[in-house]
C-alpha cells in the first residue's frame, strides 16, 4: 500500500478512496498475508478513516511458554485533523507539554496518510495483553518428587562474614 497524498484525495470521486490489500505488512509477524481494506474519506478539514483487516499471529502464550496460533480481526473507523501543524514530528525536545485538546490524531493537510501504517497500529491494538494458549492452562508442569533444589554456592569472599555470623549470640 502506497501512502496517499492528502491533497490529491480531494480530486478523487467522491473524495473517497478504498485500497483492498493482500499483503505481509513490515514488523507484523504473521503466518498469511493481512487482508482487507481501508476506506480514506477526504471531509474538508479532516479525514474519515475507516477499515477492515484480518491477520493470524504466533503468539507464546505467558503460563506454559508454548506457541500458539491466534486470529486478529478489526473492524475500526477514526477521524484525522487536518492541519497546517499536523504531523510536527518531534522538535528537537525530549519531553514537552501536551494539552488535553492536542491528544486527537492530526496530520498535514499537505502531507500524507499511510493505510499501512494505520492498519498495523490497528492490528497491534488488537494483540491480546494476557496471552493464554487456553483457558484452562496450568501453566509449566513442576514435578515436585524430583531431586531437592541445590542450595546455591556459597561466594568465598562471604566466609568471614560467615564465621563472624557464628560468633554473634543468637
Amino acid at each position: 500500500m502506497e501512502p496517499i497524498y492528502i491533497p490529491l484525495l480531494t480530486k478523487a470521486p467522491d473524495r473517497t478512496e478504498v485500497i483492498p490489500f493482500e499483503q505481509f505488512i513490515l514488523d507484523l509477524q504473521t503466518l498469511l498475508p493481512v487482508r482487507g481494506r481501508v476506506r480514506v474519506q477526504h471531509r474538508g478539514n479532516y479525514l474519515d478513516v475507516s477499515g477492515q483487516a484480518e491477520a493470524i499471529v504466533t503468539l507464546t502464550c505467558h503460563r506454559c511458554l508454548q506457541q500458539y496460533n491466534h486470529r486478529l480481526k478489526v473492524e475500526c473507523s477514526e477521524i484525522i485533523w487536518l492541519d497546517e501543524g499536523g504531523d510536527r514530528g518531534a522538535n528537537g525536545a525530549l519531553e514537552r507539554e501536551t494539552d488535553l485538546e492536542d491528544l486527537v490524531e492530526t496530520l498535514s493537510s499537505e502531507g500524507y496518510f499511510d493505510p499501512q501504517e494505520w492498519i498495523y497500529e490497528q492490528l497491534c491494538l488488537e494483540i491480546p495483553l494476557r496471552q493464554l494458549c487456553d483457558e484452562g492452562c496450568q501453566g509449566i508442569a513442576v514435578n515436585s518428587e524430583s531431586e531437592p533444589i541445590p542450595s546455591p554456592p556459597t561466594d568465598r569472599r562471604w566466609a568471614a562474614l560467615e564465621e563472624l555470623k557464628k560468633q554473634l549470640p543468637s
